[in-house]
């Protein structure tokens, strides 16, 4: 089977950048959100990744213009996926929400269409299981920023098939990343190792161990990771943070992965991050 139309479903952060690889592989892209603000903002920030890409000599004037000629947006659901081969749904870590929107995409999509879903701890299994079509239903958890890293880590469910599997490596591969297969188990391996980590710099930064930029400087310089785990919560999202850091406490039932309390009284302050402005640094 042949990926030639994909559908995103959440114009944020994530649902932006899978649609500028996506289109940049020259697939005919569909963005669905339903605010016009978030779409508008989205196809705006692909225009600048884009230019950053020609400035940087990775593209030509040209390329950047026939991959955002590619993207066409749309507010309603069944509109803008019935027509896709495959559907990206790349909405806030929030299983409730997932699963309506998968319950809405079988009815809408061809019987052929694969769903698969961007979430970074949400089991496939369970989001499957909302559809009639289990077999079609597979993770594709893209990193951020989406045109920069490489690696996607592709969840097979309980009843994904080996050719929906198959076809979403080759996609994935198509589209410049690295797939890499990983059992459908609460945070996949990314964020079983990630979070625990962002969460403990988070309370030795409450129980005044250091300052943020001395937590993160420790992690870069004496274990050589390229950002400091606080830094990397801000990018992440602090709220999407906390999310995933709950399913894991909730599912695997290991106090380990209990948020700091001052992970929480950030996001009650919606201190969320680059997105917000301010997080556990400040940002223009």
């Amino acid at each position: 089977m042949s990926i030639e139309t994909i559908a995103v479903v959440g114009g944020g952060t994530m649902g932006n950048g899978i649609a500028h690889v996506a289109a940049q592989a020259g697939k005919t892209v569909c963005l669905i959100d339903l605010s016009d603000e978030v779409l508008e903002k989205a196809v705006a920030t692909i225009g600048k990744n884009l230019d950053r890409q020609v400035k940087k000599g990775l593209i030509d004037q040209p390329q950047r213009d026939e991959t955002l000629a590619r993207i066409e947006t749309a507010n309603d659901l069944e509109a803008g996926a019935a027509e896709a081969d495959l559907v990206v749904e790349a909405v806030p870590e929030v299983p409730s929400l997932k699963y309506s929107i998968f319950e809405i995409l079988d009815r809408v999509t061809g019987p052929n269409t694969i769903l698969t879903s961007n979430t970074s701890s949400i089991s496939i299994t369970e989001i499957a299981a909302r559809t009639a079509r289990p077999d079609k239903v597979i993770g594709m958890h893209f990193m951020n920023p989406v045109p920069v890293m490489k690696l996607i880590e592709v969840i097979r469910g309980l009843a994904t098939s080996d050719e929906t599997t198959k076809v979403t490596v080759a996609l994935s591969e198509e589209l410049g990343k690295i797939p890499v297969e990983v059992n459908d188990f609460p945070g996949f391996v990314s964020n079983r190792v990630l979070m625990p980590m962002i969460n403990e710099a988070v309370f030795a930064l409450m129980e005044g161990v250091a300052e943020p930029n001395a937590i993160d400087t420790v992690m870069k310089l004496g274990m050589n990771h390229p950002m400091g785990p606080l830094a990397l919560a801000d990018l992440i999202g602090l709220d999407t943070c906390l999310n995933i850091l709950e399913v894991l406490h909730r599912e695997l039932g290991d106090d380990r992965y209990r948020p700091c309390p001052l992970l929480r009284k950030y996001v009650a302050a919606e201190w969320l991050g680059r997105k917000s402005g301010r997080g556990f640094y400040e940002y223009d």
